[in-house]
C-alpha cells in the first residue's frame, strides 16, 4: 500500500496545504496539480514577458516553506508545477540550498513543431507517469514536470512503489481513477458538492481537508482524508469527482485506456471509500496536445436595468447601440433574469444586461465600444447606469485540442546526478476501432437487483430534489454529470438513465438547443455523463458566456423543473 496525498487542485489553491498535509498524518508521497487549460495560457503570457518564468511560482514558495519537513518525514513531492519550464523550476528549487534531490520531466513542449498550429503560444502534449516513476526509482525527493495528465502525478508514485509494468493495465487504470479523484483537491472531500447540506455543521465549519489515496498493489484504492480536517469523504463526494470533466465511458490516457464503466465504489468506514473493479486496456497510439493561441482582444459593458418594463428597456438600449457600434467585432448580449416583483430592495428589483465584444484589433473594442455605451447615459432607458467605468481591452486566448504521433514528443527524465533517461513507448496500442462508444461487456447494463420502472403519477419539481450534479469545462465543451445519491431507490436510477436523452437535455437547458450532445450511462455510479459540445465556444479564455467554465451548469440543471415520479420524492 502507498499513501498518496494531494495539496493543490489548481494554480492558486490554499497556500498552507502543503505544510498542513505534511503535518497532518502519514504520507509516502504528496502531489499537486497546478495546470488547468487556462493556466497554460497564463504561463504562456508570462514567458512573453520573461522567458525564464513559465512555472507555478506558488509551488516554489511552498517548497521553500516545507521541504525540510518533507525530508524529515521521508515524503516525496511530485507536481506538474513546472508548466512550460520544468528545468527552470528544478533549478530554482536547487537554488534554495536544501539537500533535496530534484528531478524533472520534460518533452511535452511542442511549440513551433505543430504544422496545424505554427504560431501557438503554448502546445503541450499530455505525457504519462512512467517518467515520474523512473525519477523516484532513481532517488529523487522532488519531481517536477511539464504537462503530464492530471492523474499521472499520482500514477507515477504508484508505479514506482508497486513495480508495475507497461502492460499492468488494470493496475494502472485503477491508479488513474484514484488520481482523477484526488487531483482536484478538496472537490473530493465536499468542495463544490451538490449535497453539501448533508454534511455535518462541524464538517463544513472547518477548512476542507485535502484527499489521500491509499493505493494497493492490484490498483484498487481507498479514498480518505486526514483526521481532524473538515469536509467528508463519501460515495457521493467521490462520484462527484469521478463525473467531473470526463467525456465518455473511456478515459484515454498516455499509459492506459481506463474503462470508467468498470468502477465500483463502496463506503468501508467513516471518510473511507473503496474503489475496485477498474479495468484497463492499452493506450491510444496518439497523444493529446493542449494548444493555446492568442485570439485577439475583448471588452464588455454591464448595464443595470431596474424596475418595470425590463424587456422594453433592454430592447431600446440594444436598438440604440446596434445603430452606433462599429461593424467588425463579434458582439454578444447576455441573457438576464426578470427581477422579483415588489422587491423590498433596489438590488432585488434590478438585473444586469451585459454586452461583450471581441476583435483582432484592440482599438475596435476600446473607445469604439465604450464611448457609444457611455454617451447614452442621459439618452436611454430610465434608471440607466453601469456596474463599473469602461475598461481597457484585454487579450484573450483560444484553446484547441490536437493529436500527434507518439514519436513527436520525447518524454525525458532529468535525474539529480545530471544524467537523462528517455521513457520508452508503450508495448501496445489500442485498436483503432476502440472508440468512446465501446465499453466493457457489462458496463452499461443495470446492476443486478434493479427494480421495475415507476408507473404512478408525477410531479413538476426541481430536478435537484432527486439528483446531484457536477459540471466543468473541457475546452469548448461542457461536461455535466447527474447522479442519484446514495439512499435513494434503484428505481430512481433506472428513471434517470431512461429519461436523460439529448432531446431531454435540450429542454432542460435551452442554451444547448442547437448543440450536439453525447450521453454516457454509468449505472454503477448511479448516473449519466453528458457532454454538450461547443457550449463554451473556443474555451474558457475566449468564452463570453456568463459561466465560461460551466462550473455552475450542474446547479442550474438542478434548479430546472421536470416531471419526477412522486414515489421518488
Amino acid at each position: 500500500m502507498i499513501n498518496i496525498g494531494n495539496c493543490s487542485g489548481f494554480y492558486g489553491d490554499r497556500f498552507s496545504a502543503m505544510r498542513d498535509m505534511l503535518e497532518g498524518g502519514r504520507l509516502d508521497v504528496l502531489t499537486g496539480d497546478y495546470l488547468a487549460e487556462l493556466t497554460m495560457l497564463i504561463l504562456g503570457k508570462d514567458t512573453l514577458k520573461d522567458p525564464t518564468t513559465g512555472y507555478a511560482k506558488t509551488f516554489l514558495r511552498q517548497v521553500a516553506d516545507s521541504i525540510d519537513l518533507a525530508l524529515q518525514r521521508d515524503v516525496k513531492i511530485v507536481s506538474n508545477a513546472g508548466g512550460l519550464n520544468p528545468a527552470g523550476l528544478a533549478a530554482a528549487i536547487e537554488a534554495l540550498g536544501t539537500r533535496a534531490k530534484v528531478a524533472y520531466v520534460d518533452g511535452d513542449d511542442l511549440r513551433g513543431r505543430l504544422d496545424s498550429h505554427p504560431d501557438a503560444l503554448t502546445a503541450n502534449a499530455y505525457l504519462g507517469a512512467f517518467g515520474i516513476a523512473h525519477a523516484l526509482d532513481a532517488g529523487a525527493d522532488i519531481v517536477v514536470t511539464g504537462r503530464v495528465t492530471d492523474a499521472s502525478v499520482v500514477v507515477g508514485p504508484a508505479i514506482a512503489h508497486h513495480g508495475w509494468k507497461r502492460d499492468s493495465y488494470d493496475e494502472l487504470a485503477g491508479a488513474v481513477v484514484a488520481g482523477h479523484v484526488i487531483e482536484c483537491g478538496t472537490q473530493a472531500t465536499g468542495g463544490n458538492f451538490s449535497g453539501f447540506l448533508t454534511m455535518s455543521p462541524q464538517a463544513r465549519a472547518r477548512p476542507l481537508g485535502f484527499p489521500v489515496a491509499e493505493i494497493a498493489v492490484d490498483g484498487s484504492s481507498i479514498i480518505t482524508k486526514q483526521d481532524e480536517t473538515g469536509g467528508t469523504v463519501t460515495v457521493d463526494t467521490v462520484t462527484a469527482q469521478l463525473l467531473y470533466e470526463i467525456q465518455g465511458p473511456l478515459y484515454l490516457g498516455p499509459d492506459v485506456t481506463t474503462d470508467l464503466t468498470s468502477i465500483r465504489l463502496q463506503e468501508v468506514g467513516i471518510d473511507r471509500v473503496a474503489i475496485t473493479g477498474v479495468t484497463g486496456t492499452p493506450p491510444p497510439a496518439t497523444l493529446k496536445v493542449a494548444v493555446n493561441s492568442l485570439g485577439g482582444y475583448r471588452n464588455s459593458a454591464e448595464f443595470v436595468l431596474t424596475g418595470p418594463d425590463i424587456d422594453a428597456k433592454a430592447t431600446w438600449l440594444r436598438d440604440q447601440l446596434d445603430a452606433e457600434l462599429p461593424i467588425g467585432p463579434d458582439y454578444t448580449w447576455s441573457t438576464y433574469r426578470i427581477p422579483a416583483p415588489d422587491s423590498p430592495t433596489e438590488e432585488g428589483a434590478a438585473c444586469i444586461l451585459r454586452l461583450s465584444a471581441r476583435a483582432a484589433d484592440a482599438d475596435a473594442v476600446g473607445r469604439a465600444l465604450t464611448a457609444p455605451a457611455i454617451e447614452l447615459a442621459l439618452a436611454s432607458y430610465p434608471g440607466f447606469h453601469v456596474t463599473a467605468p469602461p475598461g481597457r481591452p484585454s487579450p484573450f486566448g483560444i484553446y484547441k485540442a490536437a493529436y500527434v504521433r507518439r514519436d513527436r514528443a520525447t518524454e525525458t527524465v532529468h535525474l539529480p546526478d545530471g544524467s537523462t533517461y528517455e521513457v520508452p513507448s508503450p508495448l501496445a496500442y489500442a485498436e483503432a476501432s476502440r472508440t468512446s462508444a465501446e465499453t466493457s461487456r457489462d458496463g452499461t447494463t443495470r446492476p443486478t437487483g434493479a427494480t421495475l420502472r415507476p408507473t404512478g403519477a408525477t410531479s413538476r419539481r426541481a430536478l435537484g430534489e432527486l439528483v446531484y450534479a457536477r459540471s466543468g469545462d473541457k475546452g469548448g465543451d461542457a461536461n455535466l454529470g447527474l447522479w442519484v445519491p446514495q439512499g435513494r431507490p434503484e428505481a430512481a436510477v433506472d428513471w434517470l438513465l431512461d429519461t436523460v436523452t439529448p432531446e431531454w437535455v435540450k429542454q432542460l437547458l435551452p442554451e444547448a438547443e442547437d448543440l450536439a450532445i453525447d450521453i454516457t450511462p454509468l449505472p454503477h455510479l448511479r448516473g449519466v455523463n453528458i457532454v454538450i459540445h461547443d457550449l463554451l465556444g473556443e474555451g474558457v479564455a475566449a468564452s463570453t458566456r456568463f459561466d465560461p467554465q460551466a462550473k455552475g451548469l450542474g446547479e442550474w440543471a438542478r434548479s430546472r423543473f421536470v416531471d419526477i415520479p412522486q414515489e421518488f420524492l
